[in-house]
């Protein structure tokens, strides 16, 4: 597990993530990319706990889900089941871990004021958080994907599961979009990934 783990996270890093991962009871799997999370975490029936992430993550976006990941575990192990998943016992375990891994020897210069406004008060995923995602996104593989907060109104896109959708307004967080096919209109998050279409669906 460790030697897999090494692999995706900055070098710097791999101290301080080994010591915190220095538990019997907890399982670290690396998973092949999932559209709807980027890594999860739950206690298992025999009393272990699971960690999982995605293998495509880049190594910063690949530590930060990490970290979100063992501040469950260490939220639940200090707090018990009963608190909320991202409640303010989540936000001040998390915040506490990832305090040490905010300096130049780990992320990019041009990362950590970003990643320092997000860490005063962080988020369910790092995804609602526009402009990170965004930067985080230049050290991913180069795809064809684009962030919904980037395409122009009356543009269509496409979702991995093929369905096409036409830009529409902007509300307060979310973008409405109206799928092609059935006229259904739907919100989506600023920074989710799609694939623009270069033509127009009436």
């Amino acid at each position: 597990m460790q030697a897999q783990i090494k692999k995706c996270i900055p070098e710097q890093a791999i101290p301080k993530v080994i010591s915190l991962l220095e538990h019997d009871n907890v399982i670290v799997k690396i998973k092949n990319e999932r559209k709807t999370k980027h890594g999860d975490y739950k206690p298992l029936p025999n009393g272990k706990h699971q960690i999982t992430i995605n293998s495509n993550l880049n190594q910063y976006r690949f530590l930060i889900t990490l970290i979100h990941e063992i501040a469950h575990f260490e939220a639940f192990s200090k707090y018990g089941r009963f608190i909320k998943p991202h409640g303010i016992e989540w936000k001040r375990t998390f915040k506490h871990l990832m305090l040490p891994f905010l300096n130049p020897r780990v992320f990019p210069s041009e990362l950590l004021p970003l990643l320092a406004k997000h860490f005063k008060n962080p988020k369910a995923s790092s995804d609602t958080d526009a402009l990170l995602a965004l930067a985080l996104k230049q050290f991913d593989e180069p795809n064809n994907k684009t962030f919904v907060f980037e395409v122009s109104l009356g543009e269509t896109f496409k979702l991995y599961n093929g369905k096409v959708f036409k830009m529409g307004n902007k509300r307060i967080k979310r973008y409405e979009c109206v799928e092609v096919k059935t006229g259904k209109l739907y919100l989506f998050n600023p920074t989710a990934e799609v694939e623009l279409i270069h033509k127009n669906y009436e």
